[in-house]
């Protein structure tokens, strides 16, 4: 991206994010209702009267010499705040931002790759009826139940396909999440884990088979963050036992006290029972310091939902994924292995966000 056609896509970000302290949704823009029942495929589509809206796909994949990946692959659109008297085709009604990253042990560090535009032209989008999501060559789509998702550039490239084995698993009431103690505080959520994957990878000369498995999330706002608010810290894994876990807490920049905190928990019988503020615990087990932005991340820790304890470990320590170019965010997320006393139980993804400084949406 030359760097006139950053500043022009930054002011126009800007100006849908704006500052993360927001005590309700702008007058423009749709709130989540608890009343709402979430209706498919049309609520796997795109939600264009809300501000921000992610799907958002992590996984751990394994090569044919059997290492272990971590995949994360998100599409996000952004509704700015129309500039009044402007006339032109070129004044932005949606942004639509990817990004993609493989967290490689070989490497050490996150390979990753983003991407930002304005929506229209036939260049980038979001479908309502289903998901589809694209922009330019990149997309998410959905057919027959089964997700795709291309990504092609010269550092790292992805031909995945992801196939639901059980049902959605609708976050919160109904699909109804909670982010605060006002109700203005929330979104649409739900959650596909415990998806098979299949496909290629390229992260150097030539493209090779993986296998895995992964989680996708889909979620749409107006009004994320409480107004206190500098960061989530969210965790989507799944059981060995088949069995899924979300978990996330809104973290206060006013107090070590969370804000909010709420988890789903789906057993091996896939029975669903979700968890409030006071039946939640993050506990900080180990550190790590960024080289790069000098920030401190929490990225080992002993989560407790309900009677379920849990320890995370991240695949390894630097996976700090930097999104300037197209969010104006630094952040960590990275592949976790869960084990309940010393033995694996799972795999998932782990998010902080808010870390290096607080976080605006």
């Amino acid at each position: 991206m030359n760097p006139f056609r950053r500043r022009i896509m930054l002011a126009a970000l800007a100006s849908c994010w704006g500052n993360g302290a927001e005590a309700s949704a702008p007058a423009n823009h749709a709130s989540a209702d608890p009343a709402r029942t979430l209706r498919f495929p049309n609520d796997h589509g795109s939600h264009p009267d809300f501000r921000i809206e992610w799907w958002y796909v992590t996984g751990w994949l394994r090569d044919s010499n059997r290492r272990d990946l971590g995949v994360q692959i998100t599409f996000f659109r952004a509704k700015p705040k129309l500039q009044s008297g402007n006339p032109s085709v070129f004044n932005p009604e949606h942004i639509i931002i990817a990004h993609a990253a493989v967290a490689d042990p070989a490497q050490r560090r996150l390979l990753h790759v983003q991407r930002a535009a304005r929506a229209g032209f036939g260049l980038a989008g979001a479908a309502t009826d289903d998901t589809k999501v694209w922009l330019d060559d990149w997309h998410l789509t959905r057919h027959g139940g089964v997700y795709q998702a291309r990504i092609s550039s010269p550092e790292l490239s992805l031909d995945l396909a992801f196939m639901p084995v059980q049902p959605l698993m609708l976050q919160g009431q109904n699909g109804y999440s909670r982010k605060g103690p006002g109700l203005d505080s929330a979104s649409h959520y739900y959650s596909a884990p415990q998806l098979k994957v299949g496909g290629t990878l390229r992260i150097s000369q030539s493209a090779e088979p993986v296998t895995g498995q992964a989680w996708l999330d889909h979620e749409w706002s107006s009004s994320y963050l409480p107004a206190d608010a500098s960061g989530w810290d969210w965790i989507g894994i799944n059981l060995d036992d088949g069995g899924a876990l979300m978990a996330f807490r809104m973290r206060s920049h006013k107090s070590s006290q969370p804000i909010w905190s709420a988890a789903t928990l789906r057993d091996a019988a896939g029975r669903s029972r979700t968890f409030g503020p006071g039946e939640i615990k993050f506990s900080v087990l180990r550190s790590w310091q960024s080289p790069r932005t000098g920030t401190h991340y929490p990225v080992a820790f002993r989560v407790t939902v309900g009677k379920l304890e849990i320890e995370l470990e991240p695949l390894f320590d630097d996976q700090e994924n930097d999104t300037r170019r197209t969010t104006g965010a630094v952040y960590w997320e990275g592949a976790v292995t869960a084990r309940n006393y010393g033995r694996i139980v799972g795999r998932g993804y782990l998010e902080l966000t808010g870390y290096g400084q607080a976080l605006t949406l």
